[in-house]
């Protein structure tokens, strides 16, 4: 293997398209946060998601601060979340103080229903925040839980950061369920902004808050004048010449995901069902951990790029002591589970070299 590159797990795919973009940013003169393709990326963001709005932002998780922010969230709150999840989907909700209480999967990896409906039961009223999230571009049950969320009294907020581009078994987009959905991003995302995410909703008084919070919340007058104080969590107008030229080309890149997901698939591999994701990651599961870290030391010592799934939320040792609702299948998919690479611009005889080292 000595003198072939690297293989990456989900590195960005960029190329004069991007390029041209950025140049199109800094021929304009707007290089600072915010100007005409900021605007531009929002409105085809909030076309994406089938939603009436976009707020573009520095990354997923500063839409979640923003989004929680927004809502009040502190200690006078409980947030319920998959425990199968990457930290960003908890981290704000832990900044601010609220309780946390994770659920289990079911064996698509993402939410088991019964176990959250038992959790928001349990909770007996107060202010409840429920995060569903959209495993390796897998969309949760929508409906699902929003019925769950009406019913109960909580506020459902979708966290679809890996989710770009897919649908539900219904065909919705992903994002656009709940009071509002988080985008995300980052390079290793379906669609890249190099760093980036966004809030979209179809609450106006939602969103507008959320651009003036994530603008150091200036009121509108000639000086500086502050009634409440925000962040500085704009997108550059740079980033966003990149994401249009990004979302010109999702069409190709979803085609690029799925052919891959349908590789491994034929390889015989047990893989997590995409469904009408995305495919941003496609997940083998392997029959025990110990097959698992032997597959991640072949394939590191084979230059390639392979994850374990995510450690669920309740086994980290920053959330000890935080309630869980099972818990059993989260931890089997960690322990089997491993994420291959998954890029858009893997090529025929990456595939194959991936596939010699897998078999």
């Amino acid at each position: 293997m000595k003198g072939r590159p690297r293989l990456f797990l989900s590195p960005p795919w960029v190329g004069p398209e991007e390029r041209r973009a950025v140049e199109r940013a800094f021929d304009s003169g707007y290089v600072a946060p915010c100007g005409p393709l900021v605007d531009a990326f929002e409105r085809e963001l909030a076309k994406l998601s089938g939603r009436k709005y976009a707020v573009a932002v520095s990354s997923g998780t500063a839409a979640l601060d923003l989004l929680m922010a927004h809502l009040g969230v502190d200690a006078s709150w409980t947030v319920v979340a998959p425990t199968l999840t990457f930290v960003a989907t908890v981290g704000p909700a832990h900044h601010r103080g609220a309780r946390l209480v994770f659920v289990d999967s079911d064996a698509t990896g993402n939410v088991d229903l019964a176990l959250l409906e038992r959790a928001l039961s349990d909770l007996k009223g107060g202010r409840v925040l429920v995060l569903g999230v959209d495993l390796y571009g897998r969309c949760c049950d929508y409906r699902a839980i929003g019925r769950l969320c009406r019913r109960y009294g909580a506020v459902y907020v979708s966290d679809s950061a890996e989710a770009v581009g897919a649908k539900t078994e219904r065909g919705e987009p992903a994002g656009s369920a709940g009071l509002a959905a988080v985008y995300s991003f980052n390079g290793n995302k379906i669609v890249t902004t190099s760093g980036g995410g966004a809030v979209v909703t179809d609450s106006k008084r939602l969103a507008d808050h959320v651009r003036k919070l994530a603008q150091q919340s200036r009121e509108t007058c000639v000086w500086y004048e502050h009634r409440e104080v925000g962040y500085n969590y704009r997108l550059s107008n740079l980033l966003a010449g990149v994401g249009l030229a990004q979302l010109a080309k999702l069409p190709a890149i979803l085609e690029a995901r799925r052919r891959n997901h349908d590789f491994y698939r034929g390889l015989g591999l047990d893989c997590l069902p995409a469904g009408t994701g995305n495919c941003w990651l496609t997940v083998a599961l392997l029959s025990t951990r110990r097959d698992r870290d032997r597959m991640l030391d072949r394939l590191a010592k084979a230059d390639i790029e392979a994850r374990p799934v995510w450690k669920p939320m309740h086994l980290q040792p920053v959330f000890a002591g935080c309630p869980v609702y099972g818990g059993a299948v989260s931890e089997d998919l960690f322990a089997r589970g491993i994420c291959l690479p998954s890029g858009t611009g893997l090529a025929e005889d990456d595939l194959t070299r991936i596939a010699d080292v897998l078999l």
